[in-house]
């Protein structure tokens, strides 16, 4: 089961370099499964039994699964995640000619780890908005082989580079396309066109917009002497997604279960697809019962937020609670702050604690040094929204939103067994 859900996830963040590719690469999942899709513009007809999912921007998906109880006797169960990573976003007007080399500015989406982007070998990706015929029309697009690089500055040129310098993304971000004739300049909308041609055979009159990011094209591994580590982009929070997914799927047909995947998390959520935007709250009230019952059943539910926790690094240990270090491979982590950065209390940490043991799967806890910051999740957004029990889990990794991450092996399979187990669950706290 361990390597055939790591080869699963392998394949699902090839397919899904960007937010966009991720809610399809979903929603094609889950239409395998039976799942039909449904659209927010028309009337929804929902019953017991019944299997659909919502998208939104073509970036955020939320799939639901209908029980045989009435949900305002046996609530929803909710397993929520994040389908954006840091990464850098191309500029509306990026084209920069320099010295013959033709490059894109870019703004870093998200908070970043910017010293890993140098020396990769770059793709883009990403939603192309194009006119043609006279209709406005998007489209997802994927260049897949390397197509740009961001080449580091030689040591002998920067002898303090190993010393630590700040990155300026505006001058030392621009990626390098290709080396041009002398005189000659390239537009990027012409090579967006190109591109809708080949991989589409679509013939745009115009490309109007688009929101691309480069990602690296090293595919995702099981890596280390004794196949330990899992290593690979997006980690946060893709792995959550699939995880969350396969639990789905493999869940009993009992209770009424619910997978939230949804966009901007790692700029703070705030959109029309985001967690604290009305994407979800608006679903959830068009499936229940109006009134009271709508009341009961969001009382009788429960949210497992799931979002990457920092593991306990063997060369950092002092950026960590000494009581709090999650080992990764140990399970998932039951993440608290109280100051409300995680939504966790002592209940739903209680409950899903019980899951764990019954499942036998570790479970282990993390809190951030009392004088350190503390990162935040969809867990405080979606249960200050909905008032919602929830409690905040995650997968321990190191580099976390570096352009390549690294979790335990083991701990998909752990992840995936625990959340199985909540979306079977007959009786919440």
């Amino acid at each position: 089961m361990r390597t055939e859900l790591n080869q699963g996830l392998i394949d699902f963040l090839k397919s899904s370099p960007t937010p966009f590719h991720a809610t399809r690469s979903l929603a094609q999942r889950l239409e395998a499964a039976g799942y039909q899709r449904l659209d927010e513009r028309e009337t929804w007809r929902s019953e017991s039994g019944g299997r659909f999912y919502i998208t939104r921007n073509d970036s955020s998906i939320i799939a639901v699964k209908l029980g045989k109880r009435p949900l305002a006797d046996s609530g929803m169960r909710l397993v929520g995640a994040h389908t954006d990573s840091p990464c850098l976003r191309v500029k509306p007007h990026p084209e920069l000619h320099q010295q013959g080399f033709w490059q894109l500015g870019v703004e870093v989406y998200g908070g970043a780890l910017l010293a890993p982007w140098f020396d990769r070998d770059l793709s883009l990706a990403g939603r192309v908005t194009y006119r043609a015929a006279g209709k406005v029309e998007s489209q997802l697009i994927d260049f897949k082989r390397p197509v740009a690089v961001i080449p580091n500055l030689a040591i002998h040129l920067n002898r303090d580079a190993n010393k630590g310098w700040e990155i300026n993304p505006q001058l030392e971000l621009p990626p390098i396309l290709a080396q041009l004739a002398a005189g000659e300049q390239r537009e990027f909308r012409d090579l967006l066109a190109e591109q809708l041609s080949r991989e589409h055979g679509i013939t745009a009159d115009a490309v109007l917009d688009y929101e691309l990011s480069f990602y690296d094209t090293q595919s995702a591994a099981v890596i280390g002497l004794e196949d330990d580590f899992l290593s690979g982009a997006r980690l946060d929070n893709l792995l959550s997604c699939y995880a969350g997914l396969q639990a789905l799927l493999d869940s009993s047909n009992e209770e009424s279960c619910v997978l939230v995947c949804t966009d901007h998390e790692e700029v703070g959520s705030r959109s029309a697809c985001g967690a604290d935007g009305p994407m979800l709250e608006q679903v959830l009230q068009r499936l229940m019962p109006a009134g009271d019952a709508y009341v009961r059943s969001i009382q009788r539910s429960l949210m497992v937020s799931a979002d990457n926790a920092h593991g306990l690094h063997p060369n950092y240990l002092d950026k960590h609670d000494g009581n709090h270090g999650p080992l990764l491979n140990g399970g998932p982590v039951i993440k608290i702050n109280s100051n409300q950065r995680y939504a966790t209390n002592s209940e739903t940490a209680g409950f899903f604690r019980h899951l764990c043991l019954t499942e036998e799967v570790p479970v282990q806890s993390f809190v951030t040094r009392s004088d350190m910051g503390c990162g935040s999740t969809i867990g405080p957004i979606s249960a200050s929204h909905l008032g919602i029990r929830t409690v905040d889990i995650g997968v321990p990794t190191f580099a976390m939103h570096s352009i390549r991450e690294l979790a335990g092996s083991h701990d998909l399979a752990h992840l995936v067994k625990v959340l199985t187990a909540f979306y079977g669950c007959a009786e919440l706290i």
